[in-house]
């Protein structure tokens, strides 16, 4: 067999095994831990010197801790559920059985920190591909509910693509949602020099407890809050984001595209999903250097999605069905 442009690989970072997608003629290489499908590293030639956009887990003792949630995949929802507590159906489920106080915490789903099965991986000249698949998500407190989760990422000429596949396995509806958590740095040193723009026209506006408010107090026009307003390219500066942005604006070939650039190098990216929201947070809490990089997470709903009536639809998943969602990153210089 001729040797191909793309290559796919399994091997090993410490203790935790890993796939590699490498884009031979590109000088692009992804690496993917199984646990947890989470991205580790994104390599890419730049005037020839080599970039990891990707702030990613260092060694296999990060991936295992998973400081930070980096590249988490989200499933069966993203962010926090307030309180751990949700309705469905007609039923009253709680997460956090005979927990209390502050202890009381949801976020960021299932899978986190469950060891993905390596599916598949192959490579030609057009590109290389992995998918990984979990059955983690099965009935537990507060979920009674079968979720098959498959996340596949490809590399190719025009950057990564990741689609996530979930199935309902189970005997009823379900709630379910997907979002992706990676942090991405376009330059070393602090985010506060970097460009950012996001395509939306309105705010998720949240309390101190990052759960958005109720009903229509949560959606803020863009006009009204012209410090969290990036619809124009400009710098972070001193900007503190942990924010949900709705009412995304799609390219004209259906992509929403949220950018980031350093202005210095004129390196950048775009972080693009189809549908969904864009949660922004540029890492002033996170233990390991703050204000290093930035999230920029594609969510197929809004936080606390299950306990929101405007999302009852979107989040409702019939036994036998599935729900695609897809996002990536382009490079963009």
């Amino acid at each position: 067999m001729g040797v191909t442009r793309y290559t796919t690989k399994p091997g090993h970072r410490g203790e935790q095994d890993i796939v590699t997608l490498t884009d031979v003629d590109g000088g692009r290489c992804l690496r993917i831990a199984c646990h947890g499908a989470a991205l580790l590293s994104f390599e890419t030639d730049f005037d020839g010197v080599t970039r990891d956009l990707a702030d990613g887990y260092g060694d296999a003792a990060e991936i295992v801790a998973r400081p930070g949630s980096r590249f988490a995949i989200m499933a069966p929802f993203g962010g926090r559920i307030a309180d751990a507590r949700y309705h469905f159906d007609g039923q009253s489920q709680d997460l956090d059985p005979g927990v209390t106080g502050a202890d009381r915490a949801s976020r960021h789903g299932f899978v986190r920190g469950v060891d993905f099965e390596l599916a598949s991986h192959d490579a030609d000249d057009d590109s290389a591909r992995v998918t990984l698949r979990s059955q983690a998500i099965r009935p537990r407190p507060g979920y009674p509910h079968a979720i098959d989760l498959a996340v596949s990422f490809t590399l190719d000429a025009g950057g990564l693509t990741l689609e996530v596949v979930m199935r309902n396995v189970g005997d009823s509806a379900a709630p379910c949602f997907f979002g992706w958590h990676p942090y991405f740095r376009v330059a070393d040193g602090a985010v506060d020099g970097w460009e950012l723009q996001i395509p939306a026209q309105t705010l998720i506006r949240t309390g101190a407890d990052l759960i958005a408010l109720a009903g229509a107090e949560a959606y803020v026009p863009l006009d009204d809050a012209p410090a969290l307003d990036f619809r124009e390219t400009r710098r972070i500066g001193d900007s503190i984001l942990d924010q949900g942005y709705t009412d995304l604006e799609a390219d004209a070939d259906g992509r929403i595209r949220t950018r980031l650039r350093d202005p210095v190098s004129g390196f950048g990216i775009a972080v693009w999903q189809e549908s969904g929201v864009m949660h922004a947070f540029t890492a002033d809490t996170v233990s390991r250097d703050a204000r290093r990089a930035v999230a920029l997470e594609p969510m197929e709903c809004m936080a606390d999605a299950f306990n929101r009536p405007e999302c009852a639809a979107a989040i409702r998943l019939e036994p036998g069905a599935e729900r695609v969602f897809r996002c990536g990153v382009e490079i963009d210089s």
